[in-house]
């Protein structure tokens, strides 16, 4: 990292513009994504917001940290997923997986019953063409007005880009994985 030298004495713009929701998108191949959108689920069940969280390539038989709170705060959980792909003896059934996951979240985003609507690790299944991108896309630009939609994982399509108000792409620096340094409970999962 570098010396970023004197702190800012100007303020940034202000924004005047009020939304009633947004759509995020956390991608890139460093750690972190879904990180950041349990921070939002933190902060949208933290208001007393409705929220839905769907896990897409995740396994049900983790039990995360995540989770546990977020149910404990009242937020509808789903991992639909059966776990890493090269895990996996059956990938046509990893796609019907992905594609029951992205029901779930095309229902809960539509249906307007949440405020907030979580899609982990949603743009594998995009990317692989196990979910239509235009399909996702069209179910965005058309959610009700104070729906605001959450979605994760590398290699965000563009079109899933284009139609975001908000980007992160996430960049690895340095992964404890690459010192043989396993995922610590409460940190990583």
């Amino acid at each position: 990292m570098s010396d970023r030298g004197e702190p800012p004495t100007d303020a940034p713009a202000r924004a005047t513009e009020r939304v009633r929701s947004l759509v995020v998108v956390h991608t890139g191949d460093g750690k972190g994504k879904t990180s950041a959108a349990m921070g939002v689920v933190l902060r949208a069940a933290g208001h007393g917001r409705s929220v839905a969280v769907v896990q897409f390539m995740k396994s049900g038989r983790w039990r995360t940290g995540e989770r546990v709170a977020a149910e404990r705060l009242g937020v509808r959980w789903s991992t639909i997923g059966d776990g890493f792909t090269w895990d996996s003896d059956d990938l046509e059934r990893s796609a019907e997986m992905a594609r029951a996951a992205w029901a779930d979240v095309r229902s809960s985003i539509e249906g307007g019953s949440f405020d907030l609507v979580v899609a982990d690790e949603i743009t594998y299944a995009m990317t692989w063409g196990w979910i239509d991108t235009g399909e996702v896309v069209a179910t965005i630009e058309s959610r009700p007005p104070h729906v605001s939609v959450v979605l994760t994982g590398r290699d965000a399509p563009q079109a899933l880009v284009d139609v975001a108000d908000t980007v992160s792409d996430t960049a690895p620096v340095k992964h404890a994985f690459e010192r043989g340094i396993a995922a610590l409970e409460g940190i990583d999962y």
